[in-house]
């Protein structure tokens, strides 16, 4: 037995309908996200997608946009 802080977790209020419904839409976009396969790209970038990035590599070139 410890003095210290409990573990366990805080009560929560309880959600709005709104909230709920808002929980539920993120979670279909995300099972809709999952649910279609992007098509395999053919002569594309290898590794993570440049444009999120913001630099494009060529033959160890970089360049930015």
């Amino acid at each position: 037995m410890s003095d210290g802080p409990s573990l366990s977790a805080p009560e929560r209020k309880p959600l709005t309908p709104e909230a709920r419904r808002a929980l539920a839409e993120a979670e279909a976009r995300r099972q809709a996200a999952h649910a279609t396969p992007m098509p395999r790209e053919y002569q594309g970038a290898k590794g993570p997608e440049p444009t999120r990035y913001g630099d494009w590599e060529n033959k160890g070139i970089a360049s930015d946009f």
